[in-house]
């Protein structure tokens, strides 16, 4: 007999394959290339029979089979694709299916099942890495059609938006509670909690500018040496490129094909070396630094503003609480947004966050309190 525990187990593995089959096709629908879109299809699809294997073992323990819906975590994930794109989520995803390959290896069923699961999972890791990592290059080569995007900005774009609002509540929060503490008169705590977020968001600002920039100085400059050796040293860049080609998988005979066929390309071989050997997107080098800054500025305030917004109309304790309701709800949903990545509990996420949040700002409260109290005698 099929234990409760099992059955939760099946629905749990189920709502999985079903988030992965509902963001693959999602993903396949928004991709421009027909080559990548059909890698996602298939992914789709075998998450669906992955799908129809617990929806068997659910029907046979006499359990019922819930309405096929996406997660709300999907459901987010999906937005933010079609909104942002498929780059702005292919990390989280790629992070995501790492985790999950190792879920099924200590489940019975997922390895004696005809769908092969668990090995089928690993292959959807290895899968979504090189798609994750794949670099936009070598145009008219099947080696480029098995890679993939090249984040040049390096690191998950959800996750430095969630972090970057969260910076701007907590620091905003605990500095306005501070400011509170110490009774500053009137409009005190107002200005300090603009003065707060503006030297915030600039200090954020300026120090993705300065990050940005010294990367896309640093590529320019491994660029600049790379034509050199292609002038000086063209056998031996050739011999490093047929290597690169072999490390992919290639044959030593193909690669040193293919390798001598993109030397002869001059036009587009510093392009080529540059994406391969360096791992640099010559026509990214890094993404821009006005862009990485304008977004790091708003991110920062836009967490900022919650807490400090009630200081706009309101005065003295009411605003003080009103500013801790804000800021813990928004706490909440900057924990909550953290799951999609984490894929943890909402809950336990969401109140952890509000209890460090918190914490942070009683804590800054009683500094200024003190302060307050010893300055004003």
């Amino acid at each position: 007999m099929t234990s409760s525990q099992e059955i939760s187990q099946y629905r749990g593995n189920w709502q999985k394959e079903i988030d992965g089959m509902a963001l693959y096709n999602t993903l396949a629908e928004i991709e421009p290339k027909p080559e990548l879109a059909h890698v996602y299809h298939r992914l789709a699809a075998s998450e669906e029979k992955h799908a129809m294997v617990w929806e068997k073992r659910l029907k046979e323990a006499g359990a019922n089979v819930p309405t096929r819906r996406p997660s709300w975590r999907a459901a987010t994930m999906r937005f933010l694709a079609k909104r942002f794109g498929s780059q702005f989520v292919l990390p989280t995803v790629t992070g995501n299916e790492r985790a999950d390959s190792l879920a099924y290896d200590s489940q019975p069923e997922a390895k004696t099942d005809s769908g092969r699961m668990s090995a089928d999972e690993k292959s959807h890791a290895r899968l979504m890495a090189a798609v994750s990592d794949r670099k936009n290059g070598l145009v008219g080569s099947e080696v480029a059609q098995l890679e993939g995007r090249h984040h040049a900005s390096g690191g998950n774009a959800l996750r430095a938006a969630v972090l970057g609002a969260n910076d701007g509540l907590v620091s905003v929060l605990s500095l306005t509670m501070g400011a509170a503490g110490a009774n500053l008169p009137g409009h005190g705590v107002l200005i300090t909690g603009i003065a707060g977020l503006l030297a915030g968001a600039s200090s954020m600002a300026l120090g993705e500018w300065l990050s940005v920039q010294s990367s896309r100085e640093l590529y320019q400059n491994q660029i600049k040496i790379e034509a050199i050796e292609i002038e000086n040293a063209p056998q031996e860049e050739q011999e490093e490129l047929a290597l690169i080609y072999q490390s992919k998988g290639l044959p030593e005979e193909r690669a040193r094909e293919l390798a001598a066929h993109m030397m002869g390309d001059k036009a587009n071989i510093l392009d080529t070396l540059s994406r391969e050997e360096l791992g640099i997107d010559p026509l990214e080098l890094g993404g821009s630094p006005w862009v990485a800054a304008i977004t790091s500025f708003f991110l920062f305030s836009a967490g900022a503003i919650i807490p400090l917004f009630p200081y706009i109309f309101l005065h003295g304790l009411t605003a003080i609480i009103s500013s801790l309701v804000l800021g813990a709800l928004a706490l909440f949903l900057t924990g909550a947004a953290i799951t999609l990545l984490t894929g943890k509990s909402v809950w336990v996420s969401g109140f952890r966050q509000v209890f460090i949040g918190l914490f942070a700002a009683v804590l800054v409260y009683g500094v200024g309190k003190l302060i307050g109290v010893a300055i004003g005698g």
